[in-house]
């Protein structure tokens, strides 16, 4: 089950989009029908908190709808709706995993690179944008503007001290991320945080597919092209440290809570790893595509 934050007119809804890809349903108004009661919320933060009862909700009324024949005239085309980011405004900065990939860690420096300890840096919630969304060039301030797509990992209940054998019973879902970043900015300062938290500089989406979707998080193929050309293309087979590590790392003496976004590092092929580097530019459009999941796409803007 695909998870999406859309707007329809001036009002913001959370939606379940087809197999197909082409159409929304409102669930919130769909449940509502079939039941009587008021228990979707309009904001997928909320919805996510509700844990296991959301995710039941949703299903009944999936299947509600299609044993009723309702869908032409509950569902709503794709086209004419206005996909958001599937959680807007994180509650919290984004994790975001560094190097996660050993060719991707050589690119950016060498061997001695590739890191023995999961790295972790995070971005703000004021930088998340939808798919479809214009990503700002921030020509006055970077000459260095990248790409970095990632798989995202959605939290769905709160937890502290998780195993790793348990870590995948948190994930609410999964969804992609754009890692924008301004490579000059990351240098400059010593650190990531500004270079990695411009605004619109992680764009997500285009939905959270349900985890009980993804058999496995740790194999699937992942492939980033600008312009139609294939720059970044590896599975997350090739991950360092996997997302049940990954999980279990964060959770050590810190509470992972419902709706935390991990984003879990970038394969090979960034724009810095070309000689010369091969920066964005206002008018490049970025399409990642994770298996499984669907494809991001953004174009970059004065």
């Amino acid at each position: 089950m695909r998870f999406a934050t859309f707007k329809n007119g001036t009002d913001r809804w959370i939606g379940i989009v087809n197999a197909e890809g082409s159409h929304v349903l409102p669930l919130l108004e769909a449940h509502e029908q079939m039941s009587g009661e008021k228990f979707i919320p309009s904001d997928m933060l909320e919805a996510i908190s509700l844990g296991d009862k959301f995710y039941q909700e949703a299903e009944k009324t999936v299947k509600w709808v299609r044993e009723n024949a309702l869908e032409k005239k509950l569902n709503i085309p794709i086209d004419s709706a206005e996909l958001l980011a599937p959680i807007p405004r994180p509650a919290k900065n984004i994790f975001c995993v560094g190097k996660n990939y050993a060719e991707h860690a050589i690119e950016m420096g060498s061997k001695d690179d590739i890191p023995e300890h999961v790295m972790v840096f995070t971005k703000s919630p004021t930088s998340v944008t939808g798919h479809g969304q214009k990503v700002l060039s921030h020509s006055e301030l970077t000459e260095q503007l990248d790409y970095e797509g990632e798989l995202a990992v959605v939290i769905g209940k709160k937890g502290k001290a998780i195993k790793q054998e348990e870590a995948l019973d948190y994930v609410f879902g999964y969804t992609i991320v754009n890692d924008v970043t301004a490579r000059d900015l990351q240098a400059r300062h010593k650190q990531f945080f500004i270079g990695k938290s411009l605004d619109t500089t992680c764009p997500m989406g285009p939905w959270i597919v349900h985890k009980s979707a993804i058999e496995n998080p740790n194999k699937l193929n992942i492939m980033t092209s600008v312009n139609g050309e294939v720059r970044q293309d590896s599975n997350t087979e090739n991950f360092i440290f996997p997302v049940e590590e990954v999980i279990a790392v964060l959770s050590q003496g810190m509470t992972l809570e419902p709706g935390d976004i991990i984003a879990t590092g970038t394969p090979a092929g960034v724009g810095k790893g070309f000689k010369p580097p091969r920066f964005l530019k206002a008018g490049d459009t970025i399409e990642i595509t994770v298996e499984g999941i669907g494809t991001l796409r953004n174009q970059v803007t004065k």
